[in-house]
């Protein structure tokens, strides 16, 4: 399955992709946003593992895992994770494609395939800090519905640092 948009090819994230995936996250890891998301692996044999669920993962609809292409490179991913009532959303995008439409473009062209799929609902989430991410989900037509606190790292001395998260729904009509 493959979706072409006017500058990207959107498909289905597969084995091979491993190598891409430690380029956008060693990228990321350098990031200012990075202490607003989940760490991402570095290890080779981590990331190969990784991806290898998510091509597994791509057979079914519980989840589901998009390379975003230009031209041959992949840029960045986007992925869906059924939640009942509809999925909930993430992405990662190498910054070098940062501010020019990538994300935004490849995200609208797999709403409309969630749409084709009789999807309702999408959710999301990201830091109120992270004012590109913010921008991006608001673009979209993504309200936000909420707050929490979140930590995905601790300090020196083992503490919790939290952060507040934004909630946010699109309702694909």
């Amino acid at each position: 399955m493959e979706i072409k948009t006017k500058r990207l090819l959107i498909r289905k994230i597969v084995a091979d992709d491993w190598v891409s995936i430690k380029r956008i996250w060693d990228n990321f890891g350098v990031s200012a946003y990075a202490k607003y998301d989940v760490p991402h692996k570095s290890e080779e044999d981590e990331i190969r593992s990784q991806v290898d669920r998510w091509e597994s993962a791509n057979k079914g609809t519980d989840h589901l895992f998009f390379a975003v292409c230009l031209e041959n490179e992949m840029i960045g991913y986007i992925d869906f994770h059924n939640t009942g009532d509809g999925y909930d959303s993430g992405y990662c995008f190498h910054s070098d494609y940062h501010g020019k439409g990538y994300a935004k473009e490849s995200y609208q062209a797999l709403i409309g395939l969630l749409k084709d799929m009789g999807v309702k609902k999408l959710t999301a989430g990201t830091a109120i800090n992270n004012i590109p991410s913010m921008k991006l989900l608001q673009s979209l037509g993504f309200e936000q519905t909420g707050l929490e606190s979140v930590s995905f790292y601790k300090d020196a001395f083992g503490n919790d640092i939290y952060f507040d998260g934004g909630l946010f729904e699109l309702h694909i009509l």
